[in-house]
């Protein structure tokens, strides 16, 4: 009898084995989810980007008009972002602040140009500072401009193309003809 109270039971592995495979599945899982959530919400959240050349407000105010010559210019705030389509008088610093949330179509919240005046010694004559709101939308034209020639219909441009694509000027060119 004492025998019998020695004896405990063993527990059977493939019971302890399901167990755990229950308790890691629920945890990976549960991890997953977690991981898909934090993705989700990483792509979701929108990003906020500085693009272009903002010179500092200490350098711009430097720049006086009458006293700093283009090469100054360029020494304190670099070289522009553009400057005018017809002379190298006007200089453009151009930045903006543009939002982007995942996929959807960027958004611009700020844009700050500078535009710098030269003389024709290349001193500088006038600095300005011009921001989003002094933009101006501008609408595109959705006309076509026609183009020379004459419209043909598929059946005029079906037997117009007959007999064009012979193979005689072929021969003629090699010598092969007649």
């Amino acid at each position: 009898m004492g025998a019998a109270l020695d004896r405990q039971p063993v527990p059977r592995m493939d019971i302890l084995t399901e167990r755990h495979q229950r308790k890691m599945h629920s945890f990976s899982v549960r991890f997953l989810l977690a991981a898909s959530l934090v993705a989700t919400s990483a792509a979701c959240s929108p990003t906020v980007d500085q693009r272009g050349n903002q010179p500092l407000p200490e350098h711009l105010s430097e720049i006086k008009p009458g006293r700093v010559t283009k090469s100054d210019v360029v020494a304190l705030i670099g070289t522009p972002a553009t400057t005018s389509a017809f002379s190298d008088d006007r200089w453009y610093y151009i930045s903006s602040k543009v939002e982007t949330w995942a996929f959807f179509k960027p958004e611009e919240l700020d844009r700050q140009i500078v535009v710098i005046d030269f003389d024709k010694s290349g001193t500088v004559i006038a600095v300005k500072k011009l921001g989003l709101e002094d933009g101006k939308e501008i609408e595109m034209v959705s006309r076509e401009t026609p183009t020379a020639g004459k419209d043909l219909s598929l059946l005029e441009q079906l037997i117009g193309n007959v007999g064009k694509f012979n193979n005689t000027s072929k021969d003629k060119a090699t010598g092969n003809g007649m």
